[in-house]
C-alpha cells in the first residue's frame, strides 16, 4: 500500500529529534509532528530544564553532527562527583582521572540539545518537521499507521513512534498498558548563584526528606538545583520568601558552596516512576518519557532516552538495509527487549537507592555511612560505579561508541 513516509515522529524534544537526527541522510523519509515549535532562541539567562549527559550520550550526540553546535553554546563539563548523607559520615567522591577520561559529563541546558537538533534537520533532505502541528487522532492496521493531523490533512506510514513525553497520548490512544508508581515526591528546579566557585564538580546531599543535587553551570558561580522533597516540604519550599529559600538551601547543602543567591523562578513538578509493559505493536512503538520516567536522583533519565534512540536507530536501520518490514512488530521485539531490559535494571536501581537513604533509624544510618564509606575505598567496586555512571559499561549501542579518531 502506499504512503507518504516511512515514519512518523510524533514529539520534538530530545528524544524524536534525536531519532530523526540518526535517521537522516538515509533512504528513509521521516516526518516530526509535535504540538508546539521545538526551537526558541536561549534565554539570556540559564534555562531551568538541565540533562545530565554522559559519555555514551554525548557519543551519539558527536556521531549526530550536533556536538560542536552544542559546545559553541553553553555548556558545563563536570569532572568530580561528591555525594553525600545530611548529618552522616556516609560520603563518597569519583574523579575522572580514576576513569583516565577527560571529564564524566555534562551538563546541558535541554533547550541548547533541542535547538542544536532542529537546525541540523532543517537541512535533511528525508525529514519534514511539521510544527507547530496537531494530531486529531490515528488509526493502526496490518499495513500502515494513519495519522490525521488537526487541519485534516492525512499522513501514512509503515511505523508510528511515539515519543511525546511522560504523559504520551499516542501511548495513552493505542491502550498500551503502563505500570507507575508515585514516588511522593515533588523535584524543585531553579538557578541559584553560590558564594564559591563550583569547581566542575557535580554535587548530591542525602537528607531525611530527599536528595539535593547541585549541578555546576557554565559559569563558575552557577549551579543549576534539584531538590527532590516530600510533596508538602516541596509546596512549602516553593511558597518561601526568597531569603528564607536562600537560608534553607544554604542549610540543606552545608554550606558547602558558601551562601546561596537565587537567581531564577522556581518550578516543581511532581516525580512518578512509569513504566511501559509494553513498548510496542504492530505499526506502532515508543522511545524515551514515553516509555519510561525515573526518579531524576542520579541525573539518567535523558541518557535512557537517548540510548533509546541509538537502539531504535539502529534496528529500524538494519531492517531497511535487508528490505524486511520496519514497522512489524515481531521485527521490533529486540529493540523492545534490550531497552526494556536496561531500563528496568535503571528503574530498580532507583528504587534501592532511594530506599537505601530514606529513613533516620540510627542503625539504618550506620549501615549506610559504612557500606558508602566502605565502596569510596574499594576502586575495583568505585570505578564500576562510576563506569556505569559514565555509560561506559556494558554492551554499548553502535551509535553510542566513541568515534575513531
Amino acid at each position: 500500500m502506499k504512503t507518504d513516509c516511512d515514519l512518523i515522529i510524533v514529539g520534538g524534544g530530545m528524544v524524536g529529534l534525536s531519532l530523526a537526527a540518526a535517521l537522516r541522510h538515509r533512504s528513509l523519509k521521516l516526518v516530526l509532528i509535535d504540538e508546539r515549535l521545538p526551537l526558541r532562541p536561549l534565554a539570556k539567562d540559564p534555562e531551568l530544564r538541565v540533562s545530565a549527559i554522559n559519555q555514551a550520550s554525548e557519543n551519539l550526540l558527536r556521531r549526530l553532527g550536533i556536538w560542536q553546535a552544542v559546545q559553541a553554546q553553553r555548556l558545563c563539563a563536570y569532572r568530580q562527583m561528591q555525594v553525600w548523607e545530611q548529618d552522616s559520615f556516609a560520603r563518597i567522591e569519583f574523579n575522572h582521572q580514576d576513569l583516565h577520561q577527560p571529564h564524566l559529563g555534562h551538563i546541558i541546558e535541554n533547550q541548547v540539545l533541542i535547538n542544536a537538533l532542529w537546525e541540523e534537520l532543517l537541512a535533511a533532505n528525508n525529514v519534514e518537521l511539521l510544527a507547530p502541528a496537531g494530531i486529531s487522532r490515528f488509526e493502526l492496521n496490518s499495513e500502515l499507521a494513519e495519522v490525521e493531523l488537526a487541519d485534516g490533512r492525512l499522513l501514512k506510514a509503515r511505523l508510528l513512534v511515539g515519543t511525546d513525553g511522560a504523559q504520551s497520548r499516542i501511548r495513552q490512544q493505542a491502550g498500551l498498558p503502563v505500570t507507575f508508581a508515585d514516588y511522593q515526591h515533588k523535584a524543585l528546579v531553579a538557578t541559584i548563584e553560590t558564594q564559591l566557585p563550583h569547581q566542575h564538580c557535580a554535587r548530591q546531599v542525602f537528607t531525611p526528606q530527599g536528595p539535593l543535587a547541585f549541578l555546576p553551570l557554565y559559569q563558575d558561580n552557577l549551579c543549576s538545583i534539584v531538590w527532590s522533597q516530600q510533596t508538602q516540604r516541596a509546596d512549602e519550599l516553593l511558597a518561601m520568601d526568597t531569603g528564607e529559600f536562600e537560608k534553607q538551601l544554604s542549610a540543606t547543602f552545608d554550606n558547602q558552596l558558601g551562601l546561596c543567591k537565587l537567581t531564577s523562578e522556581r518550578i516543581g513538578f511532581p516525580l512518578t516512576m512509569r513504566f511501559a509493559r509494553q513498548w510496542l505493536t504492530d505499526r506502532l512503538v515508543l522511545a524515551g518519557d514515553a516509555a519510561h520516567t525515573i526518579h531524576p536522583l542520579a541525573g539518567q533519565g535523558a541518557n535512557l532516552g537517548l540510548m533509546d534512540v541509538a537502539a531504535l536507530a539502529e534496528r529500524l536501520q538494519m531492517l531497511h538495509e535487508r528490505g524486511e518490514d520496519i514497522g512489524l512488530a515481531a521485527n521490533l521485539r529486540p529493540y523492545e527487549r534490550w531497552r526494556k531490559s536496561e531500563a528496568v535494571k535503571l528503574i530498580a536501581a532507583m528504587q534501592l537507592f532511594k530506599g537505601l537513604f530514606d529513613g533516620q533509624h540510627p542503625l539504618k544510618k550506620l549501615i549506610r555511612g559504612l557500606g558508602v564509606s566502605a565502596m569510596d575505598k574499594l576502586p575495583l567496586a568505585k570505578r564500576q560505579a562510576m563506569k556505569l555512571a559514565a555509560g561506559l559499561d556494558g554492551e554499548l549501542h553502535e551509535l553510542a561508541k566513541p568515534l575513531l579518531k
